[in-house]
């Protein structure tokens, strides 16, 4: 699994030919959450307040390159990275 970005302790990552609807895996120490790129809705499971913030915020500014890295992996290429939080 890629992992596409990474700021302040928070892997982003995507699966090639993951399951609908398109969506991204933040992975932060122990817990993992979902999230789906066009509504950025929680899918499944959890992170701690301030990373679920950060993750929400890094990807409210990179909902297009998110689209297009999920089109890739859909396509079993490698996604691009994507710049971190700052």
């Amino acid at each position: 699994m890629p992992t596409i970005s990474e700021f302040y302790g928070v892997l982003i990552r995507m699966y090639w030919n993951d399951h609908a609807p398109p969506h991204f895996h933040a992975i932060y120490a122990e817990f993992e959450a979902h999230y789906a790129i066009e509504t950025l809705e929680l899918l499944r499971g959890e992170l701690p307040r301030r990373a679920h913030a950060l993750v929400l915020e890094w990807a409210a500014q990179h909902r297009e390159e998110l689209r297009e890295d999920w089109q890739l992996c859909e396509a079993r290429q490698m996604p691009k990275k994507i710049e971190p939080l700052r």
